[in-house]
């Protein structure tokens, strides 16, 4: 009988020894989390600057694009006053200069690209143009790019296969999208346009997502431009261009942006 009531006993006191070893440690894990929670709490809010409009606020509550940051949907999907996209990739090109003193840009030039030609319809090739542009293409990676290595150009928008926008070049800065070329009378487009790159080519119809993109990069631009008029690269250099191709549906491009046709002087017929 002494034997199991020691026995009991032991066992009681071994129970209390464990429950009290756990009692501890949750005590210790409580104090921790406390002790952490005063201490975050304590730690000032790190403050950041709207892209957009300058304004300071919490991190917490700005809208985060790649390492830049804004206080609203509104400016995130506008034109800021240096001439950038909020909602864009940035990926700055090299290839680009300063425009004629007192030219704002009033045309849009819409081009296509493939790099390699015809590769979107495989893979993803979009990386390839964005190289291209920055002067980073790796000749190595595919006979075309051997031909086309010694090659500066930009422009200041591409739309992917996927409608993801990038922008290489401010639009108050002047890329080189379009060479040789005249628009009503007017030479070197350049000095006046903002060229937008659809990625495709003249065989593939363009994905409606990208007309989407286009339609809304076009509205933001006209936020600022409102007197945009709009032709394909081979509009402005009849005989040396083709793009954006017979492909390109001007029809859906102007009944999306509702844009006058008479700020598309060559038309909406394919060409």
């Amino acid at each position: 009988m002494i034997k199991w009531l020691l026995l009991f006993i032991g066992a009681g006191a071994l129970y209390l020894w464990i429950k009290g070893k756990k009692q501890t440690k949750l005590n210790k894990n409580q104090a921790s989390k406390i002790r952490a929670e005063r201490s975050k709490a304590a730690e000032p809010e790190v403050i950041v600057q709207c892209r957009h409009c300058s304004v300071h606020l919490p991190k917490s509550e700005a809208i985060k694009q790649e390492d830049r940051f804004y206080c609203s949907q509104q400016h995130l999907d506008s034109m800021d006053d240096q001439g950038w996209l909020g909602s864009a990739a940035w990926r700055i090109s090299p290839n680009q200069d300063v425009r004629p003193a007192d030219i704002a840009p009033d045309l849009v030039v819409i081009h296509h690209i493939s790099l390699p030609p015809g590769g979107f319809a495989d893979h993803s090739s979009t990386q390839f143009i964005v190289d291209f542009f920055q002067n980073k293409l790796d000749s190595s990676l595919h006979p075309y790019f051997e031909e086309i290595a010694d090659q500066k150009v930009s422009s200041h928008f591409l739309i992917s296969r996927c409608g993801e926008v990038c922008q290489f070049v401010s639009t108050q800065k002047k890329a080189w999208h379009a060479g040789i070329s005249s628009f009503l009378g007017r030479e070197k487009c350049n000095d006046f346009s903002i060229g937008i790159e659809l990625e495709g080519d003249g065989e593939h119809p363009f994905e409606e997502i990208q007309y989407q993109a286009l339609a809304k990069l076009t509205t933001q631009l006209q936020g600022i431009y409102p007197g945009l008029s709009f032709a394909g690269h081979s509009d402005i250099a009849p005989g040396r261009k083709t793009d954006p191709g017979i492909q390109f549906d001007w029809q859906k491009f102007q009944a999306k942006t509702g844009i006058s046709v008479k700020k598309i002087p060559f038309g909406l017929d394919p060409r």
